[in-house]
């Protein structure tokens, strides 16, 4: 069995997030959903559980950071092509999503990043490695 990796992220409103992440062309998996989570499928191995903020703190003896003031992580994904990268982030505005800074083109790399409803922030980036410089 290959490593998956689950990012478990409190919402505010699952509706809301639930419909966010399916306009960006996710797929939800109804298997590990109810009405305190949703299981977003970004791909065979990586998943978003969205969990209601009530739910998510059973998890966790912590306070729940208000990712909208405070960022205490950048969920990044690769891409295939630069058009995906644009694809992915004008969704993500056009779908709720918020702009968080402004694109990066180094030549090799390229990478534009947006916050969901929630604050949370992601950044979505190609890399075009035959085109990276050379490390000494």
């Amino acid at each position: 069995m290959s490593t998956k990796i689950f990012i478990n992220l409190p919402v505010k409103d699952l509706a809301v997030s639930k419909r966010f992440f399916s306009e960006l062309g996710f797929a939800l998996n109804e298997d590990f959903a109810d009405e305190n989570m949703e299981c977003v499928v970004v791909t065979a191995d990586i998943y978003v559980m969205l969990l209601v903020e009530p739910y998510f703190k059973t998890f966790t003896d912590k306070e729940i950071a208000d990712a909208t003031t405070t960022t205490e992580a950048i969920m990044a994904l690769g891409v295939d092509s630069r058009q995906r990268v644009d694809e992915l982030a004008d969704k993500a505005l056009a779908s709720g999503g918020r702009h968080a800074d402004d694109p990066r083109d180094l030549g090799f790399l390229y990478g534009r990043n947006f916050q969901d409803p929630d604050g949370h922030l992601w950044d979505v980036i190609y890399m075009d490695m035959s085109a990276a410089p050379e490390q000494a």
